[in-house]
């Protein structure tokens, strides 16, 4: 293993030929450049076909290799080859990059985690051998709106990584961008309303990945740069800020980005009813959550097209008491966050929630959540008083059962789809 962590850079998008265009653009622009993409069409079948090219003084080589898995599951793929294979690489002398060209089934955000978290049999992590780079995404220009606004799942498209994987295709192509250092845009060109509301949806969901044609980037020039406030595989966590890199708030061809917050907590069942207004005329929504009936620990939300997940997103800041480990794990900037909005009596508990709406009015979503909060004279019952049905259950698939491709950060959530 090298004493620096090697360079490596995720390429991924729900279509294969865009992605392996840009990865091999990755190949060729540099040697030392090891490009590694894992086929998991077979995956039920328990097969993996592995393919590693590798760029050396303007010469490519390519090895095909079949994978075993008796699992038969994503995470398995990642657990026992993937990040073993990336350790294995980085060792390798004259390897100056990886590059990983993504399964359409692989979500980046998932990947970044699991090289920072998974351990491997010979202890500690991925990521003590590579370092994410960038994460590229690339997508289709024509279709990638109607995409994520749809109600396709990952199994219509053909792109599910099992029998029973649920995803949408909404989910996964809006997280591919919402990651992303650098999106290219690929396919023929669109009509002028089209590219107008695709950026501007683009501007408002990552406000610091770049954006480009891929027919002219030049991957040295892209990935050198990068600024300060690229995510660079950073896995995104239920108390950043939710308009972190600053994104425009006014609307533009149609697309809004509206930022709902609150200091009183939800009441669950009309909560659970508003949610409809999110899975129609919108492109995607994120935040956390106070719900009255789990008064100790905030809720994660997160919807794409006409998908909608919550989620568990940890214990308040509030019921840490004087435990300085637990405290010590929250980052600064939420410190910071809490200590500007504490309240003598629900210390940092809070909503904010923001949605990127490209038909669904601002007023119509506002007033769905203003009516799902607690009213006053329910808010004067206190905690106590707050045992209200909750149709939000709490629910853990161990990795191996999971609907999704990889372990999840976010490990407790209930899905609904229109």
């Amino acid at each position: 293993m090298t004493d620096r962590p090697t360079p490596l850079v995720l390429v991924g998008g729900v279509h294969r030929d865009h992605t392996a265009r840009a990865a091999t653009d990755l190949l060729t622009a540099a040697p030392g450049t090891v490009v590694v993409h894992h086929d998991v069409a077979d995956l039920e079948q328990g097969v993996v076909v592995r393919t590693v090219r590798t760029q050396m003084a303007g010469n490519v080589t390519e090895e095909q290799t079949a994978v075993e898995l008796a699992h038969g599951c994503l995470s398995c793929t990642l657990r026992l080859d993937l990040l073993p294979l990336l350790v294995e690489l980085a060792a390798c002398s004259g390897v100056d990059r990886i590059v990983l060209q993504l399964d359409p089934a692989l979500e980046p955000e998932q990947l970044c985690w699991s090289i920072g978290s998974v351990l491997l049999a010979e202890g500690g992590t991925a990521k003590d051998a590579v370092q994410v780079e960038a994460v590229v995404t690339v997508l289709d220009a024509a279709t990638w709106l109607a995409d994520v606004t749809g109600e396709q799942t990952m199994a219509d498209r053909g792109l599910a990584a099992t029998a029973d994987d649920e995803r949408t295709l909404a989910q996964v192509a809006l997280g591919q961008v919402a990651i992303a250092d650098v999106v290219l845009l690929a396919g023929p060109p669109i009509e002028d309303w089209t590219a107008a509301r695709l950026h501007a949806v683009l501007e408002r969901w990552a406000p610091t990945a770049r954006t480009g044609s891929i027919e002219h980037w030049h991957p040295a020039r892209v990935l050198a740069g990068l600024g300060l406030h690229a995510r660079r595989g950073r896995v995104g966590h239920p108390h950043d800020a939710v308009l972190a890199g600053q994104p425009p708030l006014e609307a533009d061809a149609g697309i809004e980005l509206v930022r709902f917050s609150a200091r009183r907590p939800f009441h669950p069942q009309r909560l659970h009813e508003a949610f409809d207004v999110l899975l129609d005329g919108v492109v995607g929504s994120r935040g956390r959550l106070w719900l009255a009936t789990q008064h100790d620990r905030a809720v994660w939300l997160e919807s794409a097209g006409g998908g909608l997940q919550v989620g568990d997103a940890g214990p308040w800041l509030d019921t840490l008491g004087d435990d300085a480990e637990l405290w010590a794990q929250a980052s600064p900037e939420r410190h910071v966050a809490a200590a500007l909005r504490w309240d003598p009596l629900y210390g940092d508990r809070d909503t904010e929630i923001v949605v990127l709406t490209h038909r669904q009015s601002r007023e119509a979503l506002t007033t769905a959540f203003c009516q799902a909060l607690l009213t006053d004279e329910e808010l004067t019952l206190g905690v106590e008083g707050w045992d209200f049905d909750d149709p939000f259950g709490d629910s853990h698939d161990d990795p191996c059962e999971a609907s999704s491709p990889a372990d999840d950060p976010h490990a407790h959530t209930t899905e609904e789809n229109q």
